[in-house]
């Protein structure tokens, strides 16, 4: 199983989205608190709410929660930013992995990065001059190469 991870987002519909990928792909979100919005059906509504039922969620009252959960990853953490030079490509991605994504406004904190130093990776972008993806693109490229690493490129899931 892949494990999608967002720390403290901001933007209902980015986190619906990614909601929505996850219940497709069948990898289990973490949300990290606190949200900058309200999980509710007028929020999330057009963005995945309808998948809301079939999604793996779990909810984290703040970073050390989600360490100390049972539903934690058992595999490595990934952390996903534009601070590091390690292409997202250069990674053998295994079962009980995580992909952490920081929040839209910005990006994961200076302690997470110290944290996760090991193991932080971005996704390469052609043009130097724009700074990053939206989130929930991001969480998508992520998760789907994790998982067709997973399933051997079979292209079934």
């Amino acid at each position: 199983m892949v494990h999608v991870v967002l720390f403290q987002p901001e933007i209902a519909p980015n986190t619906g989205n990614v909601g929505r990928m996850c219940a497709l792909t069948q990898s289990r979100l973490h949300l990290i608190h606190p949200l900058g919005f309200v999980i509710n059906d007028r929020n999330l509504r057009r963005a995945g709410m309808d998948y809301w039922k079939s999604l793996d969620v779990h909810e984290h009252a703040d970073w050390a929660a989600f360490r100390r959960s049972a539903a934690a990853p058992t595999g490595r953490l990934w952390l996903f930013t534009t601070k590091t030079e390690r292409s997202f490509w250069d990674v053998r991605y295994a079962d009980g992995d995580a992909l952490v994504f920081g929040n839209e406004g910005s990006g994961a904190p200076d302690w997470l990065h110290d944290e996760l130093t090991e193991t932080r990776v971005k996704i390469p972008h052609a043009n130097p001059g724009l700074r990053s993806l939206n989130l929930s693109t991001a969480a998508g490229i992520a998760c789907y190469e994790a998982v067709r690493q997973l399933t051997h490129g079979g292209g079934r899931l």
